[in-house]
């Protein structure tokens, strides 16, 4: 049967859960970009990049086997060589994966940071998307608690920044060294095994292979039991106590404000100390916009040496969610439009100074010459300036007001006295 060559092709459509960009919230994504890589630059953070396929094993590991990111969520598939990959979830397995094999213990401690998509099966939701992207920064080989709090004022300084810290709350608690934790454990695992039958079935599971993941239920029926669990502190060291108090401290004497949330926890053995989240109701019931902790046992964990470390990530796609509408100036610098053909050379001379300044141009020498001032009138900008002939002579007109119309005139009439 022949195809009919008149027939309709049907466009095809995105994966869903995936999203295109294009104007305002393109701008906003490229504006949480631009501002992270400008505060990482102030703390020191080198850029780093990693690929966006790795072995399997290397989330597998890092991430437990039994948690829902590795067993209904991650993008694995073989290649043609047989091998097991997967489309990284998350930076910080990839980060310490690379940390291992090039060698990078002989920079430590290492102070990195990156950002770009991920990649999640999961169900879509209000700033949660299938292929997503984050901002990571990590501190790699420190086991001071001054990393974890310049960490967290990096975070504060980032948010504020971006005009976003209003209404965004710093929540902190921490999950001990490894003997606290263990002593934990060991209270959580009895309590709730004394309340087996109240339990859910998704935190009976939990029982036996992740105990403190109960504690974040968010089922109904799992809150009475959860609630009334052991906090940490009566299991705390003095070392681990000593080790919170430092971080805190270092938050206190840099003006960032936090609150102590002892029911936030971190289900890996390798998490030690320090877990946090900044926090809105902004965005839902899914209300985290930046989080992290401390990962000590994580790099061991991969078959490196034994390695503590630190680390955040942001949802991009949720930063700039939170931007107010007025956050990004997205006008250009100038406009320029050409109402007689016979300016042309000068205005494109004009168009290349300005831009050699780093003023945002654009120019309309295109369509009838009588039409291409309210043509260019029609695109936002700062200053409109209209090149044509007065007289028989050329004339530069430039409206506009504000600082930035009074120095693009300053470019304009440069090149006009030339």
């Amino acid at each position: 049967m022949s195809k009919d060559k008149n027939a309709k092709i049907k466009a095809p459509q995105p994966v869903r859960g995936t999203q295109d960009m294009l104007g305002d919230f393109a701008d906003r994504f490229g504006h949480v970009v631009d501002a992270f890589d400008r505060v990482r630059r102030l703390y020191g953070f080198k850029r780093v990049e990693v690929p966006v396929i790795e072995p399997t094993a290397v989330f597998a590991r890092s991430l437990g086997e039994t948690t829902d990111v590795v067993s209904k969520e991650m993008y694995s598939f073989e290649d043609r060589g047989g091998e097991s990959i997967t489309l990284r979830p998350e930076f910080t397995a990839g980060i310490a994966r690379a940390y291992i094999t090039n060698g990078w213990q002989q920079f430590a401690p290492l102070k990195v940071a990156t950002h770009g998509p991920l990649f999640r099966y999961e169900r879509p939701q209000k700033g949660r998307y299938r292929q997503f992207h984050q901002l990571d920064a990590e501190i790699i080989g420190s086991d001071s608690p001054l990393a974890d709090a310049e960490l967290l004022i990096f975070a504060d300084q980032l948010l504020k920044e971006l005009g976003v810290a209003e209404g965004v709350t710093l929540t902190l608690n921490t999950l001990g060294d490894a003997d606290s934790r263990e002593a934990w454990r060991a209270a959580l695992v009895e309590h709730f095994m004394g309340h087996r039958a109240s339990l859910s079935e998704d935190s009976l599971e939990r029982l036996d292979k992740n105990p403190l993941r109960i504690l974040d239920s968010k089922d109904a029926q799992d809150r009475p039991v959860a609630d009334s669990a052991p906090d940490i502190d009566a299991y705390l060291t003095s070392e681990a106590q000593d080790f919170f108090g430092a971080v805190t401290a270092g938050l206190d004497a840099a003006g960032v404000a936090w609150e102590r949330n002892a029911r936030l926890v971190r289900g890996l053995d390798y998490y030690r100390h320090t877990a946090f989240e900044f926090v809105t109701d902004r965005l839902g019931a899914q209300g985290t916009v930046l989080g992290g902790g401390r990962y000590d046992g994580l790099i061991e964990t991969l078959g490196g040496p034994p390695t503590p470390a630190v680390g955040w990530a942001a949802g991009i796609e949720r930063l700039a969610m939170l931007l107010d509408d007025d956050a990004i100036d997205n006008r250009l610098d100038a406009v320029l439009a050409v109402e007689d053909d016979g300016q042309l050379a000068r205005a494109m001379r004009t168009l290349a100074d300005l831009r050699a300044a780093g003023f945002a141009a654009e120019i309309v020498a295109t369509g009838s010459p009588r039409k291409r001032f309210d043509k260019a009138a029609k695109i936002p900008a700062h200053a409109l300036v209209s090149v044509g002939t007065r007289d028989g002579a050329a004339h530069i007109n430039v409206r506009g007001d504000g600082e930035r119309a009074k120095e693009v005139e300053t470019i304009v009439r440069g090149v006009d006295n030339d």
